[in-house]
């Protein structure tokens, strides 16, 4: 029987622009897996505007680290060479690997270019406030630092739609670029009346051209780094016809088993249903409803209702298509979707993405181990995490029956499986002044002395001849209760 699968999401947004982070994590595999982590979600490896850059501000998407571009050769993270010794280092340990690809939009164009816009409202996209008029756009591509290497595709202002700086005026905006044929994309999320562009300049995925280059850029990058899947950024500004495309083309060129997972940044399950139907249902999201649901959690302590903890979350309708996160780059305190679950519920909300039968979960490097930056550096949890890793590798297997019958006090059981040796647990998660639930566990249990892998009760809770435990856990905590290892 294969064992619970786990990714690590392996940056946080203030990760140290000292290009060795490849090495950190070639030198980190082995102890990932031997934690049950058995793939890791890298950053955006293509060359960005600048050394520093976490990799979202994508300048040249065959650049790896290898061309003297943007002020270096390497990229935040290190070099091309460093970083397929780092996909080396992740297989030999058995960790896969899924690279984040920046398809929306590109970054730090090398030369300007007078073209014909309109303005439109910043938050009405449909909306123009001008007539059309030339503007000098950052929209031209030349990438002279790699020349024809890869590709001897070019940018220039037709394969974009859109841009946020007029050169000539110097002054910034929302434009869209008119010509023939040229307009927003109609299949995207539709905030801001039509939330195609983002920013930077936007790709236009009306362009046959750019369909095709991109298609072709995702195999080649597949090919080179041999990795096991993507995660495409900021997919809900793309249109869906093309992310239906490229992941069909990308299955028909790995294989079924190459994994994708999109970030699909909306909490309405409504929302999120449509897309996976739109795109073909393969791919995988992040389930960013449960993400809100944890962090209100968080923040409303005994207040909130822990029954409905699950209510419109994609882990809930789509099992097998929900990536299950705590907190990521993008929620971190101090950037753009900060909503960063508080101290005191971080371990809970780790037991309930780690120990349930649903959901592929992603522990964020931030929360393992720590985040820095300029002004507040937040410690890792790794003590608090560890626990619920090793009982997701070795205890969270078999049939769940879920004990949500109390607003303050949840609990569920995992009845194990045969097929892994002492197998099963209960999980106990309390927002009140603390409590217990009695659960049901299998008269085969029947006298076994269960403790607390958290190591939070010192109990030993032992099984009735009925099959019944009553497993405690303190205020504002989770216990896991499950049979310990030989000693």
């Amino acid at each position: 029987m294969e064992r619970n699968h786990t990714i690590m999401q392996f940056f946080e947004w203030h990760v140290t622009a000292d290009g060795k982070h490849w090495r950190r994590l070639a030198k980190l595999a082995p102890k990932l897996k031997e934690r049950g982590i058995d793939a890791v979600w890298i950053p955006p490896p293509t060359k960005a505007v600048s050394p520093e850059d976490t990799g979202y501000a994508v300048y040249d998407l065959y650049d790896l680290g290898e061309f003297d571009q943007k002020g270096s050769v390497r990229t935040k993270y290190g070099t091309k060479e460093e970083l397929l010794e780092a996909i080396a280092a992740c297989r030999e340990a058995g960790v896969a690997i899924y690279a984040d690809l920046v398809m929306n939009h590109k970054a730090g164009a090398d030369g300007t270019e007078t073209f014909q816009v309109v303005e439109v409202q910043a938050d009405n996209r449909l909306e123009e406030v001008s007539e059309p008029f030339d503007i000098e756009g950052w929209t031209k591509f030349d990438f002279s630092g790699r020349g024809t290497a890869y590709s001897s595709f070019k940018w220039n202002f037709e394969h974009f739609n859109g841009t946020d700086c007029d050169a000539r005026e110097d002054r910034q905006g929302v434009y869209r670029i008119v010509g023939e044929g040229k307009r927003w994309n109609e299949n995207v999320d539709d905030a801001f009346g039509n939330y195609d562009y983002l920013m930077y300049a936007n790709i236009d995925y009306h362009h046959p051209d750019v369909r095709r280059e991109m298609i072709e850029w995702g195999k080649w990058l597949a090919d080179t780094l041999d990795c096991a899947g993507y995660r495409l950024d900021a997919i809900k500004h793309i249109d869906h016809t093309f992310v239906r495309e490229f992941t069909e083309a990308l299955y028909a060129d790995r294989g079924d088993a190459f994994f994708i997972v999109g970030e699909f940044w909306n909490s309405d399950p409504g929302a999120c249903q449509r897309f996976l139907e739109a795109v073909g249902g393969r791919i995988s999201l992040f389930d960013v409803r449960l993400h809100y649901n944890l962090h209100e959690a968080s923040e409303q302590g005994a207040e909130y209702d822990l029954t409905k903890l699950f209510d419109g979350t994609l882990v809930q309708t789509n099992p097998t298509n929900a990536v299950t996160f705590v907190d990521n780059h993008d929620s971190q305190p101090g950037e753009a979707l900060e909503s960063w679950i508080a101290d005191w519920f971080k371990q809970s909300a780790y037991a309930l993405i780690l120990l349930r039968e649903g959901g592929y979960p992603c522990v964020f490097y931030g929360d393992y181990f720590h985040i820095g930056g300029d002004e507040e550096e937040i410690e890792g949890k790794k003590m608090a995490i560890d626990p619920l890793l090793y009982s997701r590798h070795h205890k969270a297997y078999g049939e769940q029956e879920d004990y949500f019958d109390d607003p303050r006090l949840i609990g569920w059981v995992r009845r194990g499986v045969a097929e892994i040796e002492r197998s099963g647990c209960a999980v106990v998660v309390c927002t009140g002044e603390g409590g217990e639930k009695r659960m049901y566990v299998g008269e085969h249990r029947a006298g076994e002395a269960w403790v607390d892998f958290t190591q939070t009760r010192d109990d030993k809770i032992v099984i009735g001849e009925d099959g019944f435990g009553t497993f405690p856990a303190n205020g504002g905590s989770v216990s896991v209760w499950a049979l310990p290892d030989p000693v």
